[in-house]
């Protein structure tokens, strides 16, 4: 993994983009490790992320067993959710996509 400086360095550039709401970085095991939002809206994020991740990768990996799911965005009326899952964590990139 990459150096604490790197990852916070990471996530103060991402957070600068206009729009972004917060960001999670959860674990393989569904819990978050790091987070600019409230400790409640973190959790949620990280579980239900975590699921959908799994599931979309199962789905890619049904469809075609040599892919992989790499990037995963939904966007509704409110939020748009960027999800980046790698071998041990996945980046969670919440924001407005009304304000860009």
């Amino acid at each position: 993994m990459a150096g604490t400086s790197e990852v916070e360095e990471t996530i103060k550039r991402i957070s600068a983009h206009q729009g972004v709401i917060g960001i999670v970085v959860v674990n393989n095991d569904g819990i978050p490790i790091r987070s600019t939002l409230d400790n409640a809206v973190t959790v949620q994020y990280a579980g239900l992320v975590s699921q959908l991740v799994a599931k979309s990768r199962s789905t890619v990996r049904s469809l075609d067993p040599q892919n992989d799911l790499t990037f995963l965005r939904l966007r509704s009326k409110m939020h748009e959710i960027m999800i980046s899952p790698d071998k041990e964590y996945t980046l969670v990139v919440i924001q407005n996509p009304n304000s860009a």
